[in-house]
């Protein structure tokens, strides 16, 4: 897929675990967890509207498109 999910990097970057942010914005670990890992097939804008208000980004922060090889 050429949409890579960079979760990983700002939860990092803002010194926070997984589940800090699932009890944070109300989205499961499970489904984070896909998500983080580049498994999920969509993502609701409510939930990336909730992640980057919690992790204090952007979307663009989350998400990028990076041609296939």
């Amino acid at each position: 897929m050429a949409i890579v999910v960079n979760l990983d990097v700002m939860l990092a970057r803002r010194k926070m675990k997984l589940g800090e942010l699932s009890d944070m914005i109300g989205v499961t670990n499970a489904n984070l967890s896909i998500l983080k890992n580049g498994k999920a097939k969509a993502v609701r804008f409510s939930t990336l509207d909730a992640i980057c208000r919690a992790l204090e980004c952007q979307p663009g922060d989350i998400l990028e498109f990076s041609e296939e090889e």
